[in-house]
């Protein structure tokens, strides 16, 4: 069965977003990672880069698939985790605490949008 975080929300392409102020702090979810299988490559945009909501900001690559990575929210980037760019197996290590990137938000309303942990947890149907 896969983690599930209490009080982050959670898109329908499994990115789980911590919120702190207007920050949002992007990763996936243990669902997605095991999904993939052992994650080899992080692709992630640069600093200061614009993501919009819905639109592909990066991909992950696993010896078995690749993944794009979707946006949750709009806003600039400000931070990419190069921890996990230099050494991608420790989103399988712990998808919750490795995240991807963070993002200045343009507009929190767009968090309404996402599902909150219950609601993820059935619609993996886990």
């Amino acid at each position: 069965m896969s983690k599930i975080v209490e009080g982050l929300k959670y898109s329908e392409t499994h990115e789980w977003v911590k919120v702190d102020g207007d920050i949002a702090i992007i990763g996936v979810t243990d669902f997605a990672q095991k999904e993939m299988g052992e994650i080899t490559y992080v692709d992630c945009p640069d600093v200061d880069d614009d993501v919009e909501k819905g639109s592909e900001f990066g991909a992950l690559e696993s010896v078995k698939a690749a993944g794009d990575l979707f946006s949750p929210v709009s806003g600039t980037v400000t931070q990419v985790n190069e921890e996990v760019v230099n050494d991608p197996k420790l989103v399988n290590d712990d998808a919750f605490s490795n995240w991807i990137i963070k993002v200045q938000m343009s507009d929190a309303s767009e968090l309404d949008d996402l599902m909150d942990a219950a609601a993820y947890k059935t619609f993996i149907k886990e």
